[in-house]
């Protein structure tokens, strides 16, 4: 978590805190967004002043920016900005051995910071007039298609769950299956959340919905329950713990998916736990569950970001596919006619 308040101009707080109180975005998510502002604003005064330019990156401050300094900015600065980011920005800037140079996802990412930091300056607090960056293409990214377990996958998974915290780890594998959570909304689980047949999860942006529980998740849930151990302290109601007695962690929670993978005879390099939520979609789609209650499930803001699982194996395009009349025609075999004879 950085402490953004002793590092940042007043311009830029307050922008900060618009989205951690407003807008109700993670501490992650400001975090990122005051990293990727510091940056730009580093970058900007450094190719501004000849000065800066033999001064250590990390000893540029950006106390001083104010407006004015933000209403000089020009889209060829920006553009100029992409540049550096695309070709001498460090991968890692705390090795030695970093590349250069950010993915195009990355660089979409830090152009979407922009983007909302000048529409605040724009449309929020009407700081500036014009935004100079309202024609700033992203660059494009490629897609690939997210990795997912098959059924049979999945059920093999499952049913390599041994040792002593078997419980909590099927029940852990059967929630990431069948509701498709994030490991952030599952490590945060307490016991309160457990609602009937439902889950009460709180997703990104501190947004809170309603995940029911099939069978198999409240029968995964009331085996575990029946073995968890109290505690007390801070964790003391943690649905998932520790051999320690406390919340679950995220590296725990890694671990263990690897662990089970691997003992099903799966390529625990190829999945991990996120890709169990893309299972679940997957699986949930394929199965004819609409698109919109798969969005709802997963907690998607957008629904194209749901929409991406409907090209993984659709098969209705498969049917689609067999039922042309022509789908099963073959070449004859019969020679074609040689270059320049003259037809009937």
């Amino acid at each position: 978590m950085t402490d953004y308040r002793d590092q940042a101009p007043r311009i830029l707080c307050d922008f900060l805190a618009y989205h951690e109180t407003i807008k109700a975005h993670s501490q992650k998510t400001v975090d990122e967004y005051f990293l990727d502002l510091r940056n730009f604003f580093r970058y900007l005064k450094q190719s501004r002043d000849r000065s800066l330019r033999d001064l250590p990156w990390d000893e540029i401050s950006i106390m001083d920016v104010d407006i004015a300094f933000i209403r000089a900015i020009t889209l060829t600065e920006v553009y100029g900005y992409l540049t550096y980011l695309s070709r001498d920005r460090a991968q890692q800037p705390n090795s030695s051995r970093t590349g250069y140079g950010l993915s195009a996802a990355t660089r979409a990412r830090k152009i979407a910071t922009l983007r909302s930091f000048f529409n605040y300056l724009t449309t929020k607090v009407h700081l500036l007039d014009v935004n100079p960056i309202k024609d700033l293409d992203s660059p494009k990214i490629k897609k690939d298609l997210p990795r997912y377990l098959t059924l049979d996958e999945s059920l093999a998974l499952l049913d390599s769950v041994d040792g002593p915290q078997r419980e909590r780890d099927y029940c852990i594998l059967t929630l990431f299956l069948n509701c498709g959570l994030r490991i952030s909304e599952l490590i945060a689980l307490d016991l309160t959340d457990i609602q009937g047949d439902a889950l009460r999860v709180l997703g990104k942006g501190n947004k809170v919905r309603i995940v029911y529980l099939n069978e198999a998740c409240k029968a995964a849930l009331a085996e575990y329950l029946a073995v968890r151990r109290p505690v007390s302290g801070r964790d003391r109601d943690a649905l998932f713990l520790s051999t320690r007695n406390q919340r679950i962690s995220r590296s725990s929670v890694h671990a263990l998916v690897k662990k089970h993978l691997m003992q099903a005879g799966l390529n625990s390099g190829d999945y991990s736990a996120h890709k169990l939520r893309h299972t679940a979609a997957t699986l949930m789609l394929q199965n004819g569950v609409d698109v919109k209650a798969v969005q709802e499930v997963l907690g998607h803001e957008h629904l194209n970001t749901t929409e991406i699982y409907t090209h993984i194996d659709n098969e209705a395009l498969r049917v689609a596919a067999r039922a042309n009349p022509l789908g099963r025609v073959k070449r004859s075999g019969k020679k074609a006619k040689p270059s320049g004879q003259n037809e009937d």
